[in-house]
């Protein structure tokens, strides 16, 4: 598989529209068997709230990869994806009912050598920056 995206298409500023992603509960549930963490704050709403969270918060790197589905998903090419890194800045709380929208934008920051870019993300959840420092290194065609 190779990018779907050209080098020589994007340039510095060019934004890639954003997505939305919903989490709820069963993607949650899912993660957990998938990595092993089965920390009750992010399936029992009574634990959570019992250490202080507002409600049953989402996998740290389950938002992370939410973020790196976004890059592959416009990329077209898991394999394109050089370095990716996040800071996580506030969590996404997830409600029973309902669940959370994760909405994840991005724009090529820097252009590099050998087709790589720099792309900076944005994630947000009821308006509020879940990651920070979000860059991916992409390897495009």
């Amino acid at each position: 598989m190779t990018a779907g995206v050209k080098y020589d298409d994007v340039e510095v500023g060019t934004e890639i529209p954003a997505r939305t992603y919903p989490v709820d509960r069963a993607n949650l549930v899912m993660y957990a068997g998938a990595s092993g963490d089965f920390n009750p704050i992010h399936w029992r709403e009574s634990f959570a709230k019992s250490v202080g969270l507002p409600d049953v918060i989402a996998h740290g790197m389950f938002t992370m990869a939410q973020g790196g589905r976004f890059v592959t998903d416009w990329v077209g090419d898991p394999g394109a994806v050089v370095d990716y890194g996040v800071r996580f800045s506030s969590p996404v709380v997830v409600p029973d009912e309902g669940g959370a929208t994760l909405e994840i934008s991005g724009t090529v920051e820097d252009k590099l050598d050998d087709n790589k870019v720099v792309v900076a993300l944005t994630a947000r959840c009821n308006g509020q920056k879940v990651l920070t420092r979000a860059k991916a290194v992409v390897r495009l065609a």
